[in-house]
């Protein structure tokens, strides 16, 4: 069990702050309903005090899913009864509160005097204030979680002054987040470790990290927190999120089981419905995934080169490191393009039930080139068509594009000369 990764999903929470990614109590729900089937251990269901919607969204999801269901607070006892009060109907429930650490950002935050008149006198009213918070939250449950916001640019000295502070008011999780996307993945596991020296009562709770990718490193850090001592990591679906994103949990969880040989940490996360829950999140956030995005990308399993292709039919682990089905994607995507072989388009063309000598292959694939590079991808009907299906070519929109683009040649434009 030490080498168990929980995955704590905030898709519903950190996530629907995406720009544009609004999400309905409805929707909320569905997807809620769709993480308990990919076995996501705590489901951060919203912000319960922050409008009414985030509250019914939070109490709905807590009445209705098994999952652990948290709800976020500032340290603040209003935002803490708010979370209790939406979530007390849950089988289980964690309520999530946090504080800004850094000192750019307590300056920010904290800057009037009534929290002190200088940094440090600001430092201290911060650990007080999340001490209160977290005891004031443990009345209500014992499943509490504090979150040490900008812990990524926080001095390690006082960062572990909080975190002890936190463990000692009764978290039960401490939550270490790059919530700028400022570190780099070696910084970032070493504060992990860091914490896990200086910190007296560390062993008291798990620690947890929470990254986000401005720089592209948000699952790199979260890799990296894990070989260093976490054992929670806050991921989104998609990785969507604030700015560019959180870590992705089909990233994470799929980067520790496919390279089972370097790494002894798993989770137990129902992988075969990720893509499911790719798709779903995609489209109640109206955000599409890009297509070379990994894992869940329209291209991750696709192969349009000739010498992919030969190699994937010859044997799919010439170039997949795992299985699309490992995803809950149904096959091998073949693209038929330009940069096709001849065994790539024999092999859809036997899909389609067109069985071809290599004499007839040998002239299909130079009319199959001259047509992929005006139309970047061919497409089946375009193949039943090279290959002469009457039904199709009685179809003169479609069989007169057809010949048109095997005939069009691009038009030359002679310049004037001058001098």
């Amino acid at each position: 069990m030490n080498n168990r990764v929980l995955i704590f999903d905030t898709t519903l929470r950190d996530g629907e702050q995406s720009p544009g990614a609004s999400l309905n109590v409805y929707e909320k729900l569905e997807i809620a309903r769709q993480l308990e089937k990919l076995n996501v251990d705590i489901i951060e269901a919203g912000f319960p005090v922050s409008s009414p919607t985030q509250f019914e969204a939070v109490q709905r999801i807590a009445g209705e899913v098994n999952a652990i269901i948290a709800g976020l607070s500032r340290a603040k006892e209003i935002d803490v009864k708010s979370a209790y009060d939406a979530l007390k109907e849950a089988k289980r429930f964690r309520i999530h509160t946090f504080s800004s650490t850094s000192d750019i950002h307590i300056m920010g935050k904290f800057g009037d005097d009534r929290y002190g008149k200088t940094l440090e006198e600001k430092r201290k009213t911060v650990i007080k204030m999340s001490y209160d918070a977290v005891a004031y939250a443990k009345t209500f449950t014992d499943d509490v979680e504090f979150s040490a916001e900008d812990a990524g640019r926080t001095d390690i000295g006082y960062l572990s002054d909080v975190i002890e502070a936190a463990i000692e008011a009764g978290a039960t999780t401490v939550n270490i987040p790059d919530t700028t996307g400022y570190t780099f993945p070696l910084e970032f596991g070493n504060k992990i470790a860091e914490l896990k020296r200086r910190v007296k009562n560390i062993n008291k709770a798990v620690i947890s990290v929470h990254c986000h990718d401005d720089l592209g490193l948000a699952v790199a850090n979260s890799l990296s927190g894990i070989e260093n001592g976490a054992r929670q990591v806050e991921c989104t679906i998609n990785g969507i999120g604030e700015r560019a994103g959180n870590a992705s949990l089909e990233e994470i969880v799929m980067a520790l089981k496919v390279r089972k040989d370097i790494t002894k940490y798993f989770t137990k996360i129902k992988t075969e419905e990720i893509y499911n829950a790719s798709k779903m999140v995609s489209s109640f956030t109206g955000i599409i995934v890009q297509p070379n995005k990994a894992i869940v990308g329209e291209n991750a399993f696709a192969h349009e080169s000739g010498i992919h292709q030969d190699g994937v039919l010859k044997n799919k682990q010439t170039y997949e490191i795992m299985t699309p089905d490992s995803v809950g994607v149904t096959k091998t995507k073949i693209v038929l393009g330009r940069h096709s072989g001849r065994h790539g388009l024999k092999s859809r063309l036997y899909e389609l039930g067109y069985k071809v000598t290599e004499k007839e292959l040998h002239s299909l694939y130079d009319k199959f080139v001259e047509l992929a590079d005006k139309k970047k991808e061919v497409f089946d009907d375009d193949l039943r068509i090279l290959m002469g299906d009457k039904a199709l070519t009685q179809k003169k929109n479609v069989s007169s594009l057809i010949i048109f683009m095997l005939q069009w040649e691009p038009l030359q434009f002679r310049l004037p000369q001058f001098g």
